[in-house]
């Protein structure tokens, strides 16, 4: 038997067991929710959810529609989070990385101080953090902080303008512009300042990374410090900044499944409660993991797109 053949029974041996390992699970859940006329499938999502939610997205919602609709609500959630989420952190990491290589020394070790803290306080905790600082410390909304035109701090929420449409206080609460709820903001802050610590070091790493005589080189053809890392560091920095900051988006958007813990209607939430209504605890965790799968990929290949191109562009300078 020649060697491509070995190969070729051992994998497919593998793919057999590998197979029959899944028949057996497959069939043994099957025979288990049986046994104990738990119902299966996915007929449930058509069904009637009978519970409100807090948070839409701005889509329409009402306790009437079915649970695929509930579903899809939260997935819109997470969307929404993650990538608001992803915008601000890769702003603030940025920042960050450029502030820890600052001259001004007070600059840099502030830095380093906010990504040694942030990095070593479990994500969990920091979201209890902001949760409670927002919705217990800051005041009502008739004593709402005020810092910038049109912009109220409140325990009901934050409150900022739009286009034409300012937000006033009308009552308890206020009406017109736009509101970001307590949970809704107690996440993005906690996932942003978490994830951005980790961006930063990132930045750093590949600011790093590049040659010094480059730097010496754009300095000796007159180019301020500023101009340097814009125009000379930066793009080949990209070509390692990239790669390991696909995994700090795919994080973030994974670590936003901590929403249930302070209450924001994501996906994992929604689920949640449609898995204790309804009992198909395999089929709401299977819509979880095949979400996740999905977003997961989708990121990971976009990002291996832009990784491409930055590579691309690096090797034709």
């Amino acid at each position: 038997m020649t060697a491509r053949a070995r190969q070729l029974l051992v994998q497919a041996a593998l793919a057999a067991a590998l197979a029959l390992a899944a028949w057996y699970f497959v069939s043994n859940t099957a025979a288990n929710l049986e046994a104990r006329r738990i119902a299966s499938g996915f007929a449930f999502l058509w069904r009637e959810a009978g519970f409100e939610i807090g948070e839409t997205a701005g889509l329409a919602y009402s306790a009437a529609d079915s649970y695929l609709r509930a579903l899809a609500i939260g997935l819109a959630n997470t969307f929404r989070i993650a990538l608001i989420g992803i915008v601000f952190a890769t702003a603030l990491g940025a920042l960050l990385g450029l502030a820890r290589l600052s001259p001004n020394w007070l600059l840099a070790k502030l830095a380093g101080a906010y990504v040694e803290v942030i990095r070593n306080v479990p994500l969990l905790v920091q979201l209890f953090f902001w949760y409670a600082l927002i919705s217990e410390n800051l005041p009502g909304p008739a004593e709402a902080l005020n810092p910038l035109p049109g912009v109220f701090l409140s325990n009901r929420g934050i409150f900022f303008p739009l286009p034409g449409d300012s937000p006033v206080l009308s009552g308890f609460n206020f009406a017109g512009g736009a509101t970001l709820s307590p949970e809704f903001a107690a996440l993005l802050v906690g996932l942003v300042t978490y994830t951005a610590a980790f961006i930063g070091e990132i930045v750093r790493a590949g600011i790093l990374s590049v040659d010094r005589g480059q730097i010496e080189a754009a300095y000796s053809l007159g180019l301020a410090r500023r101009a340097a890392m814009r125009f000379v560091v930066l793009p080949q920095a990209l070509r390692l900044i990239v790669p390991p900051m696909t995994s700090q988006y795919l994080n973030l958007t994974k670590n936003s499944s901590l929403a249930v813990a302070i209450g924001y209607p994501d996906l994992v939430s929604i689920a949640n409660t449609t898995m204790n209504q309804t009992g198909q605890a395999i089929e709401g965790i299977a819509i979880i993991m095949g979400v996740y799968l999905t977003i997961s990929l989708s990121i990971s290949a976009f990002m291996n797109w832009y990784n491409r191109r930055v590579a691309l562009r690096g090797m034709l300078r």
